[in-house]
């Protein structure tokens, strides 16, 4: 695990505070906005700050740096400061992160097929 875990999480384990591992994981990727930049630095590659913005939209800059940070906390991301002008920073997916993409991936799908599955059931009860 990595040193910077977040205290948080270093004390729920301390205190055996986790019920599960499932509770772990979760305490790990929960957030409004973790999922989706792990799939993104995941499947696409490292994104500098203002990408991953652009990405999306109705994101603050301060949630988007706190989820940035949570992640780079729990070993999850990288942040790489390039030493040019202007200072380039980008983000990427750590080793560590990386094996949590299979789970990322495996809920885009699921979230993909039951939106599909819903927008069916609409439309059948509008005909």
């Amino acid at each position: 695990m990595s040193d910077k875990l977040r205290k948080e999480i270093q004390e729920k384990l301390k205190n055996g505070d986790f019920n599960c591992e499932k509770e772990l994981t979760l305490s790990i990727i929960s957030g409004k906005w973790k999922v989706v930049i792990l799939w993104h630095l995941g499947v696409e590659g490292p994104h500098r700050f203002s990408d991953l913005q652009r990405l999306f939209p109705k994101i603050s800059h301060k949630m988007l740096t706190n989820q940035l940070r949570e992640l780079m906390e729990d070993g999850i991301v990288h942040r790489e400061v390039y030493p040019e002008v202007p200072p380039k920073v980008e983000y990427s997916m750590t080793e560590l992160g990386m094996t949590l993409l299979p789970i990322v991936e495996m809920m885009y799908e699921w979230g993909k097929k039951r939106m599909a599955d819903l927008k069916q059931q609409i439309h059948a009860s509008e005909v």
